[in-house]
């Protein structure tokens, strides 16, 4: 979170590809996990009294990432601060101490799973082709590598949260749990859904628009076998969870609510 962010984006610009699939996968949701299993828990009183100041530093990172997001000319640090703004959504939800926004948070946890590990995915085709993540020099990958371009352009569509995706179904929850208890941060991170939409169309219409940069590029292939399969079972799974998310929620709820009820009688 802001302000102890630095390390996030140097660590993906500098890590191979598997290495910021596993860091935005994997390793980002063990402060998540933390905060869910032990803190919540075992300090509830503290907890909520901390909820506010909390809930700042998280509405703070939302706006500071996503304005730094538009800055930004390198395709890898793009992605990479996204990731800075969704966890302080995670934040937002878990601080807002009901049972709606916790389910969220988890949600938020799975999604982002998924969604981001696809995205460094996307940046890594790249880097392998064109052997550069800045901006000016990527373009026209609608024509030399279509089907690329439509595994983006759906990863692109998720991780902007729209719907029939599960980081919608994610942030939906986690506004939804800060308007019960949050009026005024359920206003400000309202903001923030359109900044997210806003670098991420920017940084594909960048990406797959207009005409290759260099001649060498026009004779660039599409996704191999490898890649192709690679792809698949992640957009399988966004689309399953954005349209089947009952399948986990239930379960979800049902595990909070129990939590609630054990953390009540303690």
């Amino acid at each position: 979170m802001v302000p102890l962010h630095r390390w996030l984006p140097e660590a993906h610009v500098e890590a191979p590809t598997a290495g910021s699939v596993l860091l935005a996968g994997v390793l980002l949701k063990l402060g998540a996990y933390g905060f869910r299993r032990w803190t919540l828990p075992f300090f509830p009183e503290a907890s909520s009294y901390y909820s506010p100041w909390v809930l700042t530093l998280s509405l703070i990172a939302r706006i500071y990432t996503s304005l730094t997001t538009l800055r930004q000319v390198d395709f890898k640090k793009i992605i990479a601060y996204s990731s800075v703004a969704h966890m302080s959504m995670i934040t937002l939800a878990l601080f807002s101490l009901n049972d709606l926004a916790l389910t969220a948070s988890i949600w938020m946890v799975l999604s982002h799973g998924i969604v981001s590990p696809a995205m460094f995915r996307c940046v890594g085709v790249i880097y392998d082709r064109y052997h550069t993540k800045l901006l000016k020099y990527l373009g026209g990958t609608a024509s030399t590598m279509p089907l690329f371009s439509t595994f983006f352009f759906r990863f692109s569509l998720g991780h902007m949260a729209l719907p029939l995706f599960p980081n919608f179904i994610a942030e939906f929850l986690t506004i939804c749990g800060l308007f019960q208890s949050h009026t005024w941060a359920f206003l400000v991170s309202c903001t923030g859904m359109v900044r997210a939409a806003a670098y991420t169309l920017w940084t594909y219409a960048r990406v797959v628009h207009g005409l290759p940069k260099a001649s060498s590029i026009q004779q660039t292939a599409d996704l191999c076998r490898r890649e192709f399969w690679v792809f698949m079972p992640l957009l399988a799974l966004c689309v399953w969870f954005g349209v089947f998310p009952t399948t986990v929620l239930d379960s979800l709820m049902n595990s909070v609510s129990v939590w609630n009820l054990l953390l009540t009688n303690w």
